[in-house]
């Protein structure tokens, strides 16, 4: 009987992937707070000058060519726990739209170093660890002050 209070329906499962943002998340406003507290600054969304990045990087470091992506493990696959969960519900849609997701992050990734940038991708998993995020963030930016 639990189960079956514990189902969605199409319309309710519907409403709460809507409801799932793709800007200002958790993590990302995380990543954030701590560069700038660092005295790192950046332009938001793949915004760089008038061009718009390929992937929309969260963070742009448009003077060092550099970007930064804030991604869900889930959403984009990522190797850990989080990333390979499998969900039962529609699971052959959802693999296949993951898939896309994978290997559209990879062209893009492409597309950017053919421009001459240089991406990192912070993982939601990644945030966990905060001494071992800002080091990777530093050396990847090397020093706040250019």
């Amino acid at each position: 009987m639990a189960e079956s209070r514990d189902r969605l329906t199409r319309e309710q499962r519907s409403r709460n992937m809507s409801k799932i943002r793709g800007k200002n998340t958790k993590p990302e406003l995380l990543v954030r707070k701590l560069l700038h507290a660092k005295g790192y600054r950046y332009r938001l969304h793949g915004q760089s000058g008038a061009a718009k990045l390929p992937g929309r990087p969260d963070l742009v470091f448009a003077g060092r060519r550099k970007v930064i992506f804030v991604n869900g493990c889930f959403w984009h696959f990522h190797d850990c726990k989080a990333g390979q969960h499998s969900p039962a519900a529609n699971a052959e849609f959802r693999e296949a739209k993951r898939s896309r997701t994978r290997e559209r992050d990879a062209a893009q990734r492409e597309q950017l170093q053919a421009a001459g940038w240089e991406a990192l991708t912070v993982w939601e998993c990644q945030l966990k660890d905060r001494s071992e995020l800002e080091d990777r963030l530093t050396s990847f930016l090397g020093s706040a002050v250019d």
